[in-house]
């Protein structure tokens, strides 16, 4: 296939520095009116774009309460306290971090001291980072092809289900998300006239990319970099100076930071969570950083993954079709397929331009991070949740607006229209494929999207021989077609509230797997600004019992990862109603610990270890009581637990080992002598306990409260007064 495009300036190509709304106009004007060139009818579709996207993220927003507790609870502590700020804390008192860099946390932390504690103050800033990754999408697809490429672009990840989710959720991913798409549109302006200025920027991205999920941040920096040492227009010494600077500025942006936790003496700042040496380097690198690819995670559930091949251990299949699988492929797979082929012919129309030519460099820039994050997701043989996917879907989305745009200028040609052709088609299909995998789940949708994208197809493979109306509608039918699918899933995730630890997108007979669990919450579940995660006995009811599974693909939680079972009630609440509850589990959680299954997300066990606990309000007022003669009104082992009792009664509680319970914090000396100096007041029984040298910790500290403090049991929950001895 030849190409009859011209890359520097072109309609298709759009060359960087392109007039705005005129030298004279102000900054409302440019906002309203955009380029100076552009239809009036594009910048009121952009903004339109933006609008959609909000209210589709905002409805409802409050149905999830807090969301993940773990990261509200942080927050909360957060707007209380600007040493937990700093670091991160899980709690105002500072005795642990959550176990990432804490710069997810900061806006969500300062919306809460500025409006207070409440759903809507903490997820809405996830909103606007959804809106503005959108906008972000737009403007560099925008700058080098059509107007079209960028609001295809843009509306493919408002709407892919996976997006749809994280950008309602208060986890890490939506800020890491955002800050990699500024990344990339940093690079590309770089490689517009080889901008020392704008590859600074894109340092600075990454290093807080890097104080938002550590090394994910780094999975793209080999093809960028690839890309601009080959592609920028100046000498090629100049260029890997450039990239120096580039690396200089993502160190400075990320480590002051890790300088300061580093070179903070440890006996005055909290302990960091997930690692087992309180060493942030050690968290980075191990249980955040190659423990997630090999699966040598000490501390982590289960402490090991599995292998590499087919394997995974406990965290599904690893292989080269992990992105399309039962789990995953409804998250973020709809148009993957497309997006590959689109690559492939985007290359090929470009293939005869110049070395510096902007529109290939942004196929290469944009198709280089989604296939080295896509590889890295697929082979990972520890820690894998289906939500780390939301990182592929600005990668997918930008591909799909460019390779539609280049190949509907190409149509003409038998190759260009039997490419475009042919990429609706199998987009259709693997469609139709994707929504039969659900068959209770709008059955007429697939055989619907298959037959309108197989006419679409037909048509635009005769796009060149027909009318421009004609053609123009086949290109209409077959967008439609390809978004049917992914919009369907997003509309079911916003109208139900997702909470607990690892939560999936589209209908709720899609979920299971290995960490597909979570909590869907409906109509009845928290709402308002202070909302309370739901009642576990309320978390079972989809039409029937939640029935407890036992662990493994296709099931639950899915298997511990060193083999144990793990009984999992999950459901989707109903309208408020009590639901049913699933069987106790059988068998252990690692470390020798009972895996229960009784109540969906909540209780102990790995239920309680990922999904919080519900506070009765006698539970709460009794925390209350001379809450201020206490350093933490509470302890309780792992962090998901601890948050439950922290939000309600908005006082710091100790998470006991962190997240897992795994990690070796307080030991038991530590945690004997803050009861002896009377600075906790209760310990709150249950919780989960993982494995690792810290899960024995917890245990130890756990045994000898057993010893030697009453139990008293306030409407259902296990407290011991640790200001009283037997």
């Amino acid at each position: 296939m030849t190409t009859t495009l011209p890359h520097d300036g072109s309609p298709v190509a759009r060359a960087a520095g392109r007039p705005h709304a005129g030298p004279d106009a102000g900054p409302l004007a440019r906002l309203r009116r955009g380029r100076a060139d552009d239809a009036p009818w594009v910048r009121p579709a952009f903004l339109g774009l933006l609008l959609v996207t909000a209210l589709l993220y905002l409805y409802d927003l409050s149905a999830s309460g807090y969301a993940n507790s773990f990261y509200s609870a942080a927050v909360q502590a957060g707007s209380e306290s600007w040493k937990a700020f700093f670091f991160g804390s899980s709690d105002a008192a500072n005795s642990i971090t959550v176990d990432k860099p804490p710069a997810a946390l900061w806006p969500m932390a300062l919306s809460v001291r500025l409006f207070g504690l409440g759903s809507w103050q903490i997820l809405v800033p996830e909103v606007l980072m959804g809106v503005a990754t959108v906008a972000v999408v737009y403007a560099a697809v925008r700058r080098r092809f059509t107007p079209a490429a960028g609001l295809i672009a843009g509306a493919v990840l408002a709407v892919t289900p996976v997006a749809a989710l994280m950008f309602r959720f208060n986890n890490p991913d939506a800020l890491l998300t955002l800050l990699m798409t500024v990344t990339v549109y940093c690079v590309l302006r770089a490689l517009e006239g080889a901008r020392t200025k704008w590859l600074l920027w894109a340092g600075v991205a990454i290093g807080f990319a890097f104080l938002t999920k550590t090394l994910q941040a780094f999975v793209i920096l080999p093809p960028l970099a690839l890309v601009y040492v080959v592609c920028a227009p100046t000498t090629l010494g100049r260029r890997v100076g450039q990239l120096a600077l580039a690396g200089l500025a993502v160190i400075v942006s990320a480590g002051w930071w890790v300088a300061i936790v580093e070179l903070w003496p440890a006996s005055s700042r909290p302990y960091i969570g997930g690692s087992q040496n309180n060493s942030f380097l050690e968290l980075t690198f191990g249980y955040n950083g190659l423990g997630r690819i090999n699966g040598n995670e000490t501390g982590s559930v289960g402490g090991r993954g599995g292998g590499g091949g087919r394997g995974g251990g406990g965290w599904g299949e690893t292989g080269i079709d992990r992105m399309f699988n039962s789990t995953i492929g409804g998250q973020i797979s709809w148009l993957l397929p497309a997006a590959l082929l689109l690559l492939v012919a985007g290359l090929v129309v470009t293939w005869r331009a110049k070395r510096t030519d902007t529109a290939r460099a942004a196929f290469l820039v944009w198709g280089g991070s989604l296939l080295m994050t896509a590889g890295i997701f697929s082979f990972m043989a520890g820690i894998f949740h289906e939500y780390y996917t939301v990182a592929l879907a600005p990668y997918i989305a930008a591909l799909v607006g460019m390779g539609a745009t280049v190949l509907w200028e190409e149509r003409t040609k038998l190759l260009g229209s039997a490419a475009l052709g042919g990429t609706v088609a199998v987009t259709a299909y693997w469609s139709y494929t994707l929504l039969g995998r659900s068959s209770d789940y709008l059955p007429w949708l697939g055989r619907a999207v298959l037959i309108g994208g197989l006419a679409a197809a037909v048509g635009l493979l005769f796009a060149g021989r027909v009318g421009r109306q004609l053609a123009l509608g086949a290109a209409a039918l077959g967008i439609t077609a390809a978004l049917a699918g992914p919009v369907a899933y997003s509309l079911t995730t916003v109208s139900e509230g997702h909470a607990g630890s690892i939560v999936t997108a589209g209908p709720a007979s899609m979920r299971g797997g290995p960490g597909g669990g979570g909590m869907r919450v409906g109509p009845g579940g928290p709402g308002g600004m202070g909302a309370r995660m739901l009642p576990p006995g309320q978390q079972g009811q989809q039409g029937q019992q939640g029935q407890g599974r036992q662990g493994g693909p296709g099931g639950g939680m899915g298997r511990p990862p060193n083999g144990g079972q793990l009984g999992q009630g999950q459901g989707r609440t109903g309208q408020g109603a009590p639901g049913g509850q699933g069987a106790p589990g059988q068998g252990q959680m690692p470390g020798g610990f009972p895996g229960q299954g009784e109540r969906g997300m909540g209780g102990g066990g790995m239920s309680g270890l990922l999904g919080g606990a519900k506070v009765n309000a006698e539970v709460e007022a009794r925390l209350k009581q001379n809450a201020g003669d206490y350093t933490w009104v509470a302890a309780a082992i792992g962090s998901q637990n601890a948050a439950s009792y922290q939000l309600a009664t908005e006082k710091p509680v100790m998470a006991i080992g962190g997240f897992n319970g795994s990690d070796p914090s307080p030991t038991l000396a530590q945690f004997k002598q803050y009861v002896a100096d009377g600075k906790i007041h209760y310990f709150i029984a249950g919780g989960g306990q993982g494995g690792g040298p810290g899960g024995n910790s917890s245990s130890s500290i756990t045994r000898w409260i057993e010893a030697n403090f009453t139990k008293v049991t306030v409407d259902g929950t296990t407290l011991y007064d640790l200001t009283a001895k037997k």
